[in-house]
């Protein structure tokens, strides 16, 4: 019997996202236990062995839910029998930003701190599309619109082209057992509604297609946003004149670089701070400052965007 179509598929996905790392190079795959990450774990230890990769699996205990210890061993066992190293770590979820938020943090600095040259992770195309939707929903731009890339610095994500059905199917042909996280199915989580409701309903209307589709418009935004930033990047200025003569498209980009590098927190700022920084530009009418999330603030003076702490109450008229 051949090898299987969707196997090899899951299998050149690793390669092509490794295809930049040397004989010898570690690999950290991010294990959950899921169909997923076991489909990934599958795919990569045979490159592994090819290519003489070093690799381990890891296992991230959030112990947000009961058992989640158990979950977590049987994940282990389960590399082990493919004949990869597999560790779990326990970690501890900080509540600031909400419990998804949080565990996702604490899970992506316990993989990177091992040290690998790559980790691996098993998003889909499922996720992929789920992405974009959320991106759409929070209007916050193309960036949020354009997905996760395959590669984004150390992280690689060599599945984006398979569905969860695919990485289903791969587990059975090893007889592997995958475990349902019961969060993918809770309704108080907005990805879980757009998994269960909102891409079902939008597959039948529009007459299927649609996870394809909306991953097709992530690669296209985003080849688009990656050469507008690399752009931006090469035009690293505050000053108003050299910002006023920028295309709006590569000014709000210079000026959402400059606020990140000041502080502002990226998960929070949004498609309205930098209209209102482009305002300090474009629309200049005395305002005393721009508050960005992150306790950063910015003003005009001089013929120049100027980024300072956020004063508190008692410094009410600084700035």
């Amino acid at each position: 019997m051949g090898l299987d179509r969707i196997e090899a598929s899951a299998r050149h996905g690793v390669r092509a996202v490794l295809d930049d790392l040397d004989p010898g190079s570690r690999l950290t795959i991010g294990l959950s236990g899921g169909s997923d990450s076991l489909a990934l774990t599958v795919a990569t230890a045979f490159v592994a062995r090819a290519d003489r990769f070093e690799l381990e699996a890891v296992v991230i205990d959030h112990g947000l839910q009961d058992g989640s210890a158990d979950v977590a061993a049987r994940a282990a066992d389960q590399a082990r029998s493919l004949g990869v190293a597999a560790e779990v770590v326990k970690v501890d979820v900080a509540r600031a930003g909400g419990p998804e938020a949080a565990a996702r943090t604490a899970r992506l600095e316990a993989l990177t701190s091992r040290g690998a040259d790559a980790v691996l992770l098993g998003h889909t195309l499922d996720d992929q599309a789920e992405t974009v939707l959320l991106g759409l929903g929070r209007g916050s731009g193309p960036r949020s619109i354009a997905g996760m890339s395959s590669r984004a610095g150390v992280f690689r994500r060599p599945l984006l082209g398979l569905t969860r059905a695919d990485t289903q199917h791969i587990c059975r042909l090893h007889d592997l057992t995958w475990w349902e996280d019961p969060h993918n199915s809770d309704p108080r989580f907005r990805r879980s509604r757009l998994r269960s409701q909102v891409l079902p309903l939008l597959e039948d209307v529009l007459g299927g297609g649609v996870v394809q589709a909306l991953a097709r418009t992530a690669d296209l935004v985003r080849a688009d946003v990656d050469l507008l930033d690399s752009l931006a990047a090469a035009t690293d200025s505050t000053s108003v004149p050299e910002l006023a003569a920028l295309h709006p498209a590569l000014r709000s980009r210079v000026l959402r670089s400059a606020a990140l590098r000041a502080g502002a927190a990226a998960d929070e700022l949004a498609a309205h701070h930098i209209a209102e920084l482009d305002r300090l530009v474009t629309d200049f009418r005395g305002q005393v400052r721009v508050e960005l999330p992150g306790c950063v603030s910015a003003h005009r003076s001089d013929g120049r965007i100027s980024f300072f702490p956020t004063p508190g109450p008692a410094d009410a008229s600084v700035g």
